[in-house]
């Protein structure tokens, strides 16, 4: 076999392995994610990869504050007409939404039109602005709930989730002690999940490893 020509095999048997791989080896996830495009895309690239940037923060809370009584899927579906809605989650012009501005978004069929909720982010977005005039940043203060590192979860099954922990029970009593609203222990590990600060990917989906790392 010429030089060539065994190069041309081993680029053929490459591009075989590939493909065998992609096929007989699926990809493990995280069930709850299912097979929803936008679900999967979140599950893999979003998370429980740790989040340190304190708009992002903010994006989670007004998100996941909106979720309650909701999907997350429900959530991600209005995330984009949210980012539009809320000035592109930037707390300090949220902070200044007047009332006006709160009666058009319950006019808004593109998000969760609950008064509640929407005053609550406007009113988070106050307190947020206020923390972060005490510790220089949310992120600061966020993290100190689990020590600064993210918490290494071995989750074997779904059952194996908590919906609260003693960590979200402390910030959760924290952020409502600061007058935060929407802010109880479930929604808050829901938020802890989301942004890393437990990596709660089970053993067995491919995303485990990689947040570890």
């Amino acid at each position: 076999m010429s030089l060539v020509s065994c190069f041309l095999h081993c680029q053929w048997m490459m591009a075989i392995g590939k493909n065998v791989s992609v096929r007989n080896i699926p990809i493990k996830r995280c069930p709850w994610c299912g097979t929803d495009p936008l679900y999967v895309r979140y599950h893999d690239a979003e998370w429980g990869v740790p989040v340190y940037e304190d708009r992002k923060l903010f994006e989670f809370l007004i998100l996941e504050s909106a979720q309650a009584g909701f999907s997350w899927i429900t959530v991600l579906r209005k995330r984009e007409a949210y980012r539009k809605a809320f000035a592109e989650f930037d707390p300090e012009k949220v902070a200044r939404f007047v009332r006006r501005k709160v009666d058009a978004l319950l006019q808004n069929s593109d998000i969760i039109r609950n008064r509640a909720k929407i005053e609550a982010a406007v009113h988070n977005a106050r307190k947020f602005l206020q923390v972060v005039d005490e510790f220089g940043s949310f992120s600061a203060y966020q993290w100190r709930f689990v020590d600064g590192r993210p918490l290494q979860h071995r989750r074997r099954v779904l059952s194996d989730l908590p919906a609260t922990s003693r960590e979200s029970d402390q910030f959760s009593a924290d952020l409502k002690q600061r007058g935060f609203k929407f802010v109880g222990s479930t929604i808050i590990y829901a938020h802890m999940q989301a942004v890393g600060m437990v990596n709660d990917h089970l053993v067995s989906c491919f995303r485990h490893a990689k947040v570890l790392a």
